[in-house]
């Protein structure tokens, strides 16, 4: 007697309750990307420290020191840093995630088991080296005399909604690169154009007023300019139409990546 198994029928359809039944293998996933990045590495996790430390000098010189671009009254270390932690994580979360189930397509094959635990555990794998930058962004704020206000509370706040985007965008690329391989070609482009449509190198106060709205569609201009804010105290948050327009967008796309993650779960292990 042969016995087949199928996801549930419905689309939008995550099973909470499978998914923490599934825990210890999903941590088990976590715990592995972890030892496996700085595997036979010459200075391992100081990795994660090196990574944004050598991309802000580089900012802090050409985009700050020469071209001058106005950095809300911080320092232009201060002001780099605190936007490229949870770039980086993102970036690399969702790097991870869009790979992650082609590069687990013989076990997918062979045993059954939640699918979507595993963009979860790559999303959830890059906060050991964001936690590690994040305390060297805490001495660089006390070497440069600058306080840390209550609005530090909300910190967990934007790192959630970068875990919940990294998340969104992870499950419609990571199905997708299960069907058409050239999509991890694509990625480097998208994360490139990503950054550029992001407040990275600059602060969102150049975004003229009228075009806030559009601009905060995209969902990383909320989480950075949330994040720089909550450790700074600095930013353009005041009137909440960017994080508002943010946080809406993060919830469209992650409902349609749950969808289409759903949609496509059945075939994926016969086209992985």
């Amino acid at each position: 007697m042969k016995y087949q198994i199928e996801s549930s029928k419905g689309w939008f359809d995550i099973n909470l309750a499978e998914i923490w039944e599934y825990r210890e293998l999903m941590f088990f996933f976590v715990w592995r990307d972890i030892k496996v990045r700085y595997k036979q590495t010459v200075i391992g996790a100081a990795w994660a420290i090196l990574q944004p430390l050598a991309t802000m000098a580089v900012f802090s010189l050409f985009f700050g020191r020469l071209a001058k671009i106005p950095s809300d009254g911080l320092p232009y270390p201060i002001f780099y840093f605190s936007a490229l932690l949870p770039w980086m994580y993102f970036a690399n979360a969702l790097s991870s995630a869009s790979n992650v189930v082609v590069d687990h397509q013989r076990m997918i094959t062979k045993v059954y088991f939640p699918r979507v635990i595993l963009p979860i555990s790559s999303v959830l794998g890059g906060l050991v080296d964001l936690g590690i930058s994040f305390v060297v962004l805490l001495v660089m704020m006390v070497w440069y005399g600058l306080p840390l206000g209550l609005n530090l509370l909300y910190l967990p706040l934007f790192v959630f909604l970068a875990m919940l985007t990294a998340l969104a965008a992870g499950l419609w690329l990571s199905a997708l690169n299960a069907m058409y391989r050239d999509v991890r070609y694509a990625l480097p482009f998208l994360m490139q154009f990503w950054m550029l449509a992001s407040p990275v190198a600059y602060p969102t106060s150049l975004v003229p007023e009228r075009w806030r709205l559009i601009y905060g569609l995209n969902p990383m201009a909320g989480v950075i300019e949330g994040f720089r804010w909550a450790v700074t105290g600095k930013g353009e948050l005041s009137n909440l139409v960017l994080l508002s327009a943010s946080v809406a967008a993060v919830g469209i796309v992650f409902a349609g990546g749950v969808i289409y993650f759903r949609h496509t779960e059945d075939t994926i292990a016969d086209v992985v």
